[in-house]
């Protein structure tokens, strides 16, 4: 807990703060007092303060980021808009051909209509079913008024279809169309998004799973039914969803947090199934910043794939934790019937106060019924040992070596956040759970913080890197979270294109490995990940923390085919 005299310092040096002037480079008489209705033009208005714990200066109330406004759809009648329905399976062969656009739609969260994107006119967009091994061509038709790509998380398919502007593709203007050839090596759960501007498309809806079935009989073990979940929160107010920036992404220090849980792009999910039925449950996390820690009312959880692949073993866990852009394929027992509540359970941080805050928020219900005509319990009970994947991961044990450091750099951020900032050093969690400084956070555009890769062997830094490997390099990755960095943050890092397994944490060695695409680095620890280079290319790996990404934070690297030669001056 904070001592008292940290706090009376605290309280000192804001108190000591100037009142915000000319000086500070912002004309007071162009913002908007905060509580006004949203009006014909589009202006900021104050950031909701919904479980605020830093309190607010009055020199801050009429500061808004130092970007514009923005916010597509804006003007449109949502009355007008085709109304989003709710997500479809698409089950393709291969060589099917699938036709997908992303679209402008009325969308229904809380009983009010909003304004948003979709694809293929759905919440979520639809879930594209095939078997490993199988190839798709997926022709997209971009019908909103930015440009846009698409992304095809985690599958290591061809690099001209990675969905990246300027270095796999060009962008996809508004009425374009462009052609996708996907292709599914690896059983999982995986899923699609933009890669520009995600901070606002991907928010405003646009994401959908792809889901890869194995060719084998028993490659997981039996469940009653299988349910994908896909956890979101959107930023809202009484006049809707907040306005993103339009030069550069805000909330640039911790990334976007909502204040409405969504759970398949609704915020009253429920599931109906009987008492006794193991549920298989698909989880991705689709949310900008937020990490989950999913509770599921008591009922028994067993964790048995990752991001690409089944774990070495099963394992029973509590909860599951989840940051943005992983997957965790999970099997839950409902024994009994009766109600149980799917929660987000979290332990946030009071900045201000040097405190824990206990948080559960709901995010749905599964209501278990009757008894089921299927008793799997005593299959559920094993924790199965998984042969194929332990042999497969033992066969990579040559790399080389690179050290990553994550960390920050500033520059004309707001006096007061510097100054809260340099108070507020003593503790900062491995994990930012939740939004402690709405008013800070909103006001950090991403001109004002760039996050930043060091490459701590050549000292570049974030795009100035482009490491070179080539098919079937072995390469290990050392990432150190800097937790002396202004505002450390945790970061889900996220490679394209290859997979890699987590081998060590802090030193310490992790003995039930899965491969994955994405993985969270705490503040404060060091992640040793192992790549496995198979995919030739041009490629990124970056964090993906929405805003983190648009402040600067990706790197990329080239993977060579054998007969190709390294490029010059690399």
């Amino acid at each position: 807990m904070m001592t008292s005299n940290r706090l009376r310092l605290l309280v000192a040096l804001l108190l000591a703060a100037p009142v915000a002037s000319a000086q500070d480079g912002m004309d007071h008489s162009m913002h908007m007092h905060h509580d006004m209705p949203m009006s014909d033009s589009l202006v900021w208005r104050m950031v909701p303060m919904e479980g605020m714990t830093m309190p607010m200066m009055p020199e801050m109330m009429d500061d808004v980021p130092e970007v514009g406004a923005f916010l597509p759809g804006f003007g449109m009648d949502a009355a007008m808009l085709p109304e989003a329905r709710p997500s479809e399976i698409i089950d393709m062969a291969d060589g099917d051909t699938l036709r997908m656009d992303a679209s402008f739609v009325r969308r229904t969260i809380a009983g009010k209509e909003y304004v948003m994107m979709a694809y293929g006119g759905m919440y979520p967009g639809p879930l594209i079913r095939a078997d490993r091994g199988s190839k798709v061509v997926v022709e997209f038709t971009n019908n909103i008024d930015m440009a846009t790509t698409v992304h095809w998380h985690g599958l290591r398919l061809d690099n001209a279809f990675d969905g990246i502007p300027g270095l796999t593709q060009a962008p996809i203007l508004s009425g374009e169309t462009f052609t996708y050839e996907l292709k599914f090596p690896d059983t999982g759960m995986y899923w699609y998004h933009p890669h520009m501007r995600e901070d606002v498309q991907q928010d405003l809806g646009l994401y959908g799973n792809m889901l890869v079935d194995p060719t084998e009989e028993d490659y997981y073990a039996p469940v009653n039914r299988e349910v994908p979940l896909i956890l979101d929160d959107i930023l809202i107010d009484a006049n809707g969803i907040l306005p993103y920036g339009e030069e550069a992404p805000t909330h640039a220090l911790m990334g976007r947090f909502g204040n409405v849980m969504l759970v398949n792009g609704i915020t009253d999910y429920n599931l109906d199934v009987q008492a006794g039925e193991v549920v298989r449950f698909y989880l991705t996390n689709v949310a900008n910043t937020r990490t989950f820690n999913v509770v599921f009312g008591g009922a028994r959880i067993k964790v048995i794939a990752g991001d690409v692949s089944k774990y070495e073993r099963e394992q029973f866990v509590e909860s599951v934790v989840i940051a943005p852009a992983e997957r965790y394929i999970v099997d839950v027992h409902f024994d009994e019937a009766r109600t149980f509540e799917i929660t987000n359970s979290i332990q946030g941080i009071d900045h201000f106060r040097g405190t824990f805050v206990p948080e559960v928020r709901t995010l749905g219900t599964v209501t278990a019924s009757g008894k089921t005509d299927t008793d799997l319990a005593t299959a559920f009970r094993e924790e199965r040992q998984n042969a194929d994947t332990k042999a497969d991961i033992d066969a990579f044990r040559r790399y080389f070596d690179h050290n990553l450091r994550l960390t920050i750099e500033t520059n004309g951020l707001h006096p007061l956040t510097m100054r809260m900032m340099e108070v507020d050093t003593l503790y900062f969690p491995p994990i930012e759970w939740n939004e402690g400084m709405p008013m800070m956070n909103w006001l950090s555009t991403g001109d004002e913080a760039r996050w930043t890769l060091l490459d701590e062997d050549t000292g570049k830094k974030s795009m100035e890197i482009n490491w070179d490997w080539k098919v079937g390099d072995v390469v290990k990755i050392r990432i150190f979270n800097d937790p002396k960095s202004f505002h450390p943050m945790n970061h889900p890092f996220h490679v394209h294109g290859q997979r890699f397994v987590v081998t060590h944490i802090d030193g310490v060695e992790n003995r039930n490995m899965a491969w994955k695409d994405t993985a969270i680095i705490p503040v404060g620890s060091t992640v040793d990940i192992l790549v496995d280079v198979t995919n030739p290319g041009k490629w990124m790996a970056h964090c993906h923390i929405a805003e983190h990404l648009h402040a600067g934070m990706m790197l990329g690297f080239t993977v060579r085919g054998a007969g190709d030669a390294p490029e010059v001056g690399r």
